[in-house]
């Protein structure tokens, strides 16, 4: 799920778009655990943006240390112009998200999770890749932003789901246990 998405969701559950202008561009050094997506949310910007503004050629990969420009005048925008459109979006957004943790119930390495557990999974995926199996942040790979040694060189996406499963169900108890901790932490 991209993140224009996501924002569009947040917004429509607020019920309010407040008017936003940026003045000028934030220097944001990248640490471990940083994600395009999260900084964009952080900053109320989009991934596109950062990407643009940077000259990132794989928005997926990004490195510790890295010093990103965030934001500037040309962002500034009433977003009042585009509330419209925006509450016309978010519907079709929320439903795009139960959508697709429903279906993230069949891809998941043979388990079968609940809608919460399944929403609690895909919430985190998006904030930690975007649903990108081949994500790369560092020592961090793909979907569920898992480091390089517990994938043990299989990067396959069954693999994946199947640790991460085994990871959450260890360290968190539930996914939806994960996503309470990434929610105090900003990382699982």
């Amino acid at each position: 799920m991209n993140l224009k998405k996501t924002l569009a969701s947040a917004a429509a559950l607020g019920g309010v778009f407040a008017v936003s202008a940026v003045a000028k561009a934030d220097t944001v050094t990248v640490k471990a655990g940083d994600t395009l997506s999260a900084l964009a949310q952080k900053y109320n910007t989009t991934v596109d943006a950062i990407v643009k503004q940077n000259h990132i050629s794989n928005a997926n990969l990004i490195y510790v240390g890295q010093q990103l420009q965030i934001g500037n005048d040309n962002q500034a925008q009433s977003s009042n112009q585009n509330n419209g459109q925006a509450n016309n979006n978010a519907a079709a957004n929320v439903q795009n998200q139960n959508n697709q943790a429903t279906t993230t119930q069949s891809d998941n390495g043979g388990q079968q999770l609940s809608g919460s557990e399944a929403a609690a999974r895909a919430w985190i995926v998006a904030r930690e890749s975007g649903g990108n199996y081949n994500a790369r942040n560092g020592q961090y790979i793909g979907k569920y932003q898992l480091s390089a040694s517990y994938l043990g060189g299989d990067y396959s996406p069954a693999h994946q789901d199947a640790v991460a499963n085994q990871y959450v169900a260890s360290r968190y108890g539930s996914w939806v246990n994960a996503q309470r901790f990434w929610e105090s932490h900003g990382w699982y």
